[in-house]
Parts: C-alpha cells; structure tokens; sequence
C-alpha cells in the first residue's frame, strides 16, 4: 500500500483510540513498515514508491519537448497488454515510450481506422522501449500480444512525402438563407472569417469545397495517397470522384484518399461545417435588419472574437512510403 498516514478518522468517532493505533502501527512515526508479507510505503507518489521496492514505472518515456505531456491508460487483457498514449499539446512529439513489459512485441493502433502496424521496439532491463512521433493532440493504441522474436527490431520508417499543393483553384457553394451568397470563387484559400463579404464573413453552417486535381500515374502505384488539410475550422466531411473517404474532425486534418483517386482527373469535394457563433457574432453588429438566428437570449456580443472558419489550408497530397 502506498500513501501518507491519514491524519484523522473521516467519521470522528475514534472515541477509543483504535484508528489511531491502527495508523501509528501501519505508519510508525509517519513512515514506511513491513506489515505481515506486506508493505505500507509513506509516500504521495506511487512510481515512487514503487522505486523504492525496486518497481519501475508502468509506462513513462523520455525525449520530447520541455512541455511534453503524454498521460496513458493500461488495461490486461487474456492475450496481452494494451496501453493508451495520448499526446495532451498542439506540438507534436518525438519520444521513447518505455513500457513495464518485456517478451511481447509491441503494435501500434489507430483508433479512427482500425489499423494497425509494427514498430520498432528494443527490451532493456525490464522494459520495451518503442520510439514514437505523436503529432500535436495525436493519440494512439501500443498493443503487446504477440511472442517477441528478438530482443531488438527497428522498421523502417515510412516518411510522407508531398506529391501536389492544392490551395488554388476552389469553389465554395453556400445553402440559401444563410446569409451567405450562393457561390464564391476562391483562387487562393482563406480562413471564411476574414472575408469582405458579411455574408461570408459571418456564415455557420456546412461549406462546400470543389475543385479538381490530376493524379500521375506514378503516383498512384506507390500505395497510399494522404489528403492533409492543414487548418480546418471545424470538421471537414471529404468525398473523391462521389466516394465518401473520411471525415476530419480534429487536428492533423488528414484522411488516406487512396481508395478513391485514379490516373488522370479527379473530383474532390470537401464539406466544411463550423459552429454557429460567427453567425451570432454577425447578427449583433448594428444595423442588421434581417438576422439569420434567434436566441431566447442574447450570446455574443458584437465586438467578440470570430472563429476560425472553412478550408484554410495549406492543402496537399502525401504519398507515405520509402
């Protein structure tokens, strides 16, 4: 057992004295005492306490940046150890994750898409080390559930490399009675709320990014092909050639397309929703004379900050591969 003597009975009904006979036994002079085949250790932090008897942590890593935060979740499961890793800044991370286990080889798994793949890993004195690259508020699944071939594995890393920009050449459709107008020409992404246009300026709702790329051939035999957003605000619902590939809807913005796409043109179309205060930010300028909400109650106020809105970009293609 580990923590601080408690310093009083919860219920004050230690008329005899029996509680605190029981802490002055299991606590003598406020520290640490073997206990039968026990041990109390005095102390608030559990990894070290666990130190003390020779335990190490259950998952700490080392790396990353001075702010680096990486709280964990572990469940045992019959087959094998399945940790939880989730990376809790907008920076993105590169650390060795070392894990209180040893003779199973560790998987990585992606939530989202229920993929999985292997990664490199070391077993030194009591741990699996696994080097990983968290992006900015990226959470992921370190599966151990298969037998280790070897003490040692390192795979290759597969890096994505940019195939094609695509920031140009957008059309955005809005829905009538929005405020919004029905179509804008877009030869440059920006973020909606630093438009000219009030309508566009101010618009919640869904947004409607068309435009069309080609593929070279090459390209498409390497194997996945990555969409990567950039900014986003908020979720992005993207579909290629009418196939509904993914929705985006937390940073990195980034869905694999390569199901979709062909040699040649293709046709994308990204669906963009945000939430609704720039439009109450909009109907509380002065003025307007025919607002597009209502509220039982007043919101936002004229002057507050608008949110970031629509398709900002950069966008481009990936390849991921050697």
């Amino acid at each position: 057992m580990i923590g601080r003597a408690p310093v009083a009975d919860p219920s004050l009904a230690d008329a005899d004295g029996q509680f605190a006979a029981l802490v002055a036994k299991l606590w003598p002079g406020g520290g640490s005492a073997k206990v039968g085949k026990g041990q109390v250790i005095a102390d608030a932090d559990v990894e070290a306490g666990l130190a003390t008897i020779g335990v190490r942590p259950d998952f700490r890593f080392t790396g990353g940046s001075a702010g680096a935060r990486i709280p964990f979740l572990h469940r045992t499961t019959d087959t094998g150890e399945i940790y939880f890793l989730s990376n809790g800044t907008t920076a993105a991370e590169t650390i060795e994750a070392h894990f209180r286990v040893t003779g199973k080889q560790p998987e990585l798994w992606h939530a989202e898409t229920g993929t999985s793949e292997p990664v490199s890993y070391r077993i030194v004195d009591g741990e699996t080390i696994v080097p990983l690259q968290l992006r900015g508020e990226d959470a992921v699944f370190v599966v151990f559930r298969k037998p280790a071939a070897a003490a040692e594995l390192t795979v290759a890393a597969l890096e994505a490399t940019p195939v094609a920009a695509l920031d140009d050449g957008w059309t955005v459709a809005f829905p009538p009675g929005r405020g919004a107008p029905a179509t804008l020409a877009l030869p440059k992404l920006a973020p909606l709320q630093e438009n000219v246009d009030p309508g566009v300026k101010y618009y919640s709702g869904i947004a409607t990014y068309r435009r069309t790329f080609v593929l070279p051939k090459s390209v498409r035999a390497t194997g996945p092909l990555w969409l990567d957003l950039g900014q986003v605000g908020d979720l992005a619902q993207v579909s290629v050639n009418g196939v509904d590939v993914g929705t985006a809807w937390h940073a990195p913005y980034r869905i694999d397309i390569g199901r979709a796409v062909h040699s040649g043109r293709n046709r994308l179309e990204i669906r963009v929703a945000n939430t609704w205060v720039n439009r109450l930010v909009g109907d509380a300028q002065p003025g307007v004379q025919h607002p597009v909400t209502w509220t039982a109650m007043p919101t936002y106020r004229a002057a507050a900050p608008l949110r970031l809105s629509g398709l900002i970009g950069p966008v481009q293609l990936l390849r991921r591969g050697n």
